[in-house]
């Protein structure tokens, strides 16, 4: 029997990160757009800026769960990230 390698298990740790926004009036419908320039392809809206800023969270939340998942299956898959 050869001897497999059982993979740790996955640790979950909660981290502060700050991110810079950039957030546009938009002039011709009302409200606001905005994006995170360190997270291409991270962008959001909102009526507010409450709403825009509570928008960015939940952006920024999934597109870096998306890219922890795609590193997750990269590795699993045995390509270099």
């Amino acid at each position: 029997m050869t001897p497999t390698s059982i993979p740790a298990p996955p640790v979950a740790v909660d981290v502060a990160v700050v991110l810079t926004a950039i957030i546009r009036s938009e002039a011709d419908g009302g409200g606001y757009s905005a994006s995170i320039p360190a997270l291409p392809g991270c962008h959001t809206q909102g009526e507010t800026l409450d709403e825009v800023r509570a928008n960015l969270r939940e952006a920024a939340e999934g597109w870096l769960a998306v890219a922890h998942e795609d590193g997750l299956t990269r590795e699993a898959a045995g390509e270099a990230s």
